[in-house]
């Protein structure tokens, strides 16, 4: 939904977060731009290079780059799970050293965001964005021209490796640039396009049908990612921004609802005081900034601290078993129990797995910003005070469809059905 524009005032009401992360007082007062009847968050600063005060045009752009790199970079590490065999064969390895070829490879996917997210914090979204395509077309192109075991094992981990921060640049992307109210349906286009990546297969087993090399699916992977790479310095700015808090702006006055202090402060700034939008070479910048108090090491080590935390705990298990013990065992599994007898599938129809996963996702992709307005439904019920639990109901369902299409493939693989 588009935000209702109010009526320029020269002021905004800046709301807050309150004591507990993620509460925040959306009640619109005179003077405020609204979206779903509350009030926009955060507060857009007046400076023109807040990327919230970006023109649209600009913030989709970024939103197709990060949506296409976590495609790209899924299928990537997908797709070679349908070469299992013909790995084995070629460099005279067992088929369970050869799986390691994706094993490994989601290894690293997964384990480089602990480097790759304090990263950006310290020195920026931009500069890491493009290191890691970088860093994902050697690997890619590595692959494409291995002639070994080692080296293919190498360049897979590298290009996996340089990928992972899709798992969470994407997101503080969305975090960035578009305010709360836009934030689910964003996040659920960028879900999408990383869970379509599951096509990886179906296009490695068609290159197979054609008569071409395993080698053809990293060289096209390349092409793509080196096109990408090219749209990301062009359109990829730097996101990090830190607005003044309104004490800091202006003293401010308090006022109470349902016994919660919250804070709310008018701000007045002078157009004189204003700087000038970057020009576009200044956006080019591969080096935007560098945070002394953001701490690298610390920030690695405190990752490891939010396990302790419930709800968080809650979210990293959920995607670790539908992530971890669900697309991956099911694609790990899959290829090499389809080519085997009663089904023996020929390895170039193996890909053909890709389908029922493509099929799910656009089944879902109505749904993508339904925590948006289930969310503004429960905070206008709560009198404009919103919690970030409130996008928690979408849940419900895939609780119960998620792990209810585990225990079906299970079965059916366990008895050979069909």
């Amino acid at each position: 939904m588009t935000p209702n524009k109010a009526k320029t005032t020269g002021r905004h009401l800046a709301h807050r977060e309150g004591d507990i992360p993620g509460t925040v007082n959306l009640q619109a007062v005179e003077g405020d731009d609204t979206a779903y009847g509350q009030a926009l968050f955060p507060v857009p600063a007046d400076d023109p290079n807040d990327p919230l005060q970006w023109s649209q045009t600009r913030k989709i752009l970024i939103l197709v780059v990060c949506s296409i790199y976590s495609f790209l970079s899924s299928s990537a590490m997908q797709g070679p799970s349908v070469y299992i065999s013909i790995y084995a064969q070629e460099f005279g390895v067992t088929p369970t050293a050869a799986s390691d070829l994706v094993s490994y490879a989601n290894l690293a996917f997964g384990f480089g965001s602990l480097l790759m997210v304090p990263l950006y914090h310290k020195i920026g979204r931009r500069p890491v964005m493009l290191a890691s395509l970088l860093l994902y077309c050697g690997g890619l192109i590595g692959c494409a021209q291995s002639k070994t075991y080692a080296s293919l094992m190498a360049c897979r981990v590298m290009h996996c490796f340089g990928s992972s921060v899709c798992e969470a640049l994407p997101v503080q992307l969305v975090n960035d640039i578009f305010y709360l109210h836009e934030r689910g349906k964003r996040l659920g286009i960028y879900t999408f396009c990383l869970c379509i990546g599951a096509t990886g297969p179906l296009f490695a087993g068609y290159m197979l049908d054609g008569g071409y090399s395993w080698r053809l699916f990293f060289y096209v992977e390349f092409a793509f990612a080196g096109a990408l790479f090219i749209l990301a310095f062009f359109v990829v700015e730097e996101t990090a921004y830190h607005r003044k808090s309104p004490e800091e702006e202006a003293p401010g006055s308090s006022i109470s609802l349902n016994d919660k202090e919250l804070s709310s402060d008018l701000v007045m700034t002078s157009s004189q005081d204003l700087p000038a939008r970057k020009a576009f070479l200044q956006t080019l910048q591969f080096w935007g900034i560098y945070e002394k108090d953001s701490h690298f090491f610390l920030m690695i080590a405190r990752s490891f601290t939010y396990f302790f935390v419930p709800h968080v705990f809650w979210v990293i298990t959920t995607y670790g078993i539908y992530i971890g013990l669900g697309a991956l065992t099911f694609n790990f599994i899959f290829p090499l129990k389809i080519t085997s007898p009663p089904y023996s599938w020929s390895e170039t129809s193996s890909g053909l797995i890709a389908l029922g996963s493509l099929a799910g996702y656009m089944l879902a992709i109505p749904f993508a910003s339904s925590s948006d307005f289930l969310a503004a439904r429960l905070t206008r019920r709560n009198k404009g005070i919103r919690e970030a639990e409130m996008r928690l109901g979408v849940m419900l369902p895939v609780m119960l469809i998620g792990p209810a299409g585990l225990v079906v493939f299970g079965f059916a693989a366990e008895r050979n059905l069909h």
